[in-house]
């Protein structure tokens, strides 16, 4: 983990694409601005979960096997 100091209104740079600039410093909270292309999902890590718990499930539905206990053909006969 890259850890820096910065003041506000002072940014750093992730690649081309993405700037995250401190706006505020209030005591022991920081207001964090992040410009990022559209196309790019910025999210709060606590929300981050969340979508990705709620993808598991929703995929790990899509994986469970169909049986059909219907009228089922034997192609082998």
């Amino acid at each position: 983990m890259l850890v820096l100091s910065r003041y506000p209104e002072q940014s750093i740079r992730i690649g081309d694409n993405i700037i995250v600039t401190i706006v505020n410093v209030r005591g022991n909270r920081v207001k964090v601005g992040v410009e990022a292309p559209e196309d790019f999902p910025v999210h709060r890590s606590e929300i981050y979960d969340e979508i990705h718990n709620e993808n598991v499930v929703e995929q790990s539905k899509k994986n469970v096997p169909f049986m059909d206990h219907g009228n089922a053909s034997n192609d082998n006969v």
